[in-house]
């Protein structure tokens, strides 16, 4: 595959032009449509369930299929996009996975649909890890962070969006409908970001080499370092998509016994992710990641406990915190495997963003179904006991990478 690096030189897009406005452009529309369309089925586990008699952890696999999918996807999309160029991949994935999308509510069963969002997964996979090489490979060095930045907003809105509007559209006609109106918008994002994206100009097309790509990921996951930011994705991850996931459960019963539409505003808190990650940023950029990732952690786990409140506004506020910390936390591993893989090896670097984000969804799909399970036994308590002991581990990792030796520069102002 091309090599993953900064840009430089006059053909790098630098913040300020006017091909940095319509490559971010793009990569917003992108991680929205990714986002939304992955999400969407979230806040509709209830109504799907009871339409089709299921327990939570089987209402559950409707989402934990796409992630799972997503998860494999992902680990060979560089890899792939080495050959078929890094733009036709994401504009392909854009659009096959808002058509699937709008075949989802022509399913007779739940296999059916549960087998179309899985589909929907694997076509998605060929957008996060390539948007993230693609940002790597085509921006100036002082842009790239903002350009990323744009993308993870992107995401967050999306997810939100995706969430809300599927909640109130169930609400005023069905799953069905929310989900082809999804569909619809995935497709006008696709248009967009087709219109919009600039030409790769640092990228070189080869061949697929799986031999290289194995030496790649091999040498990834011999890292302590690497080793420990995959562990955290698939916690962060994880913790993130079971906490959406079961709240709405919650909410919905006594003795809260809220309405589907308003559940689902819940995802407006999404809209933190927006800030945080910028927030975190410029906090690492002034502590560094490894006096900050730890801290992010903690105020995660307690965003989580203050969601065993019976105070509805206090369980709003520990999701708030939650939310918060997440995206924030997400943000700053993301950037730290980047660095990392620039300094390990930078021809393979781009390898290690598709292992970040398979653990990362792994986890969404591995948890978010063992959560059910413990809803089904425990309720809210029992989920939260698992989220913790999961953001304990959390929390011990960044410890842990708090105490990391940095690898040897490949690169001059590269931190690792």
């Amino acid at each position: 595959m091309g090599p993953l690096f900064v840009a430089g030189g006059p053909m790098a897009i630098a913040a300020g032009t006017p091909a940095f406005t319509r490559s971010t452009r793009a990569m917003f529309l992108g991680g929205f449509s990714t986002f939304a369309l992955l999400y969407c089925v979230q806040p509709l586990m209830p109504v799907l369930g009871h339409e089709y008699a299921l327990t939570p952890a089987q209402s559950s696999l409707v989402l934990a299929a796409s992630t799972a999918a997503l998860a494999l996807a992902l680990v060979v999309s560089t890899v792939v996009s080495a050959r078929l160029g890094r733009t036709p991949l994401m504009v392909g994935a854009m659009v096959v996975a808002a058509i699937l999308t709008l075949l989802s509510p022509l399913a007779h069963n739940y296999g059916q649909l549960v087998a179309l969002r899985a589909m929907t997964g694997l076509a998605l996979g060929g957008m996060p890890a390539i948007a993230m090489v693609y940002l790597s490979e085509e921006m100036e060095a002082g842009s790239l962070g903002a350009a990323m930045g744009v993308y993870i907003s992107g995401g967050a809105f999306g997810g939100m969006a995706g969430r809300m509007l599927t909640s109130v559209l169930c609400d005023m006609y069905s799953w069905r409908v929310a989900m082809a109106a999804l569909g619809v918008a995935g497709l006008l994002a696709a248009w967009e970001f087709w219109r919009s994206l600039p030409r790769s100009r640092h990228f070189t097309r080869g061949a697929i080499h799986w031999s290289g790509a194995w030496q790649g990921w091999s040498l990834h996951l011999r890292d302590d370092g690497m080793r420990l930011l995959f562990a955290l994705a698939f916690v962060l991850m994880g913790c993130m998509v079971s906490a959406y996931s079961y709240i709405a459960f919650r909410l919905q019963s006594a003795p809260y016994g809220l309405r589907q539409s308003v559940t689902g505003l819940v995802s407006f808190l999404y809209v933190l992710g927006i800030f945080s990650s910028v927030w975190a940023g410029r906090l690492v950029d002034r502590l560094g990641r490894r006096n900050v990732l730890w801290k992010i952690m903690a105020l995660m786990l307690g965003g989580l406990l203050l969601t065993l409140a019976s105070s509805l506004p206090l369980i709003l506020l520990g999701m708030a915190v939650f939310t918060f910390a997440f995206f924030a936390g997400h943000s700053i591993a993301s950037s730290w495997v980047g660095r990392r893989a620039q300094a390990l090896s930078r021809p393979q670097a781009g390898l290690a963003s598709g292992l970040y984000l398979f653990f990362y969804y792994l986890g969404s799909s591995v948890v978010a179904w063992t959560t059910g399970l413990l809803w089904s036994r425990g309720g809210w308590t029992g989920v939260v006991a698992l989220l913790g002991a999961c953001l304990c581990g959390g929390l011990l990792i960044a410890l842990r990478l708090r105490q990391l030796e940095p690898v040897a520069e490949a690169a001059p102002a590269i931190a690792a």
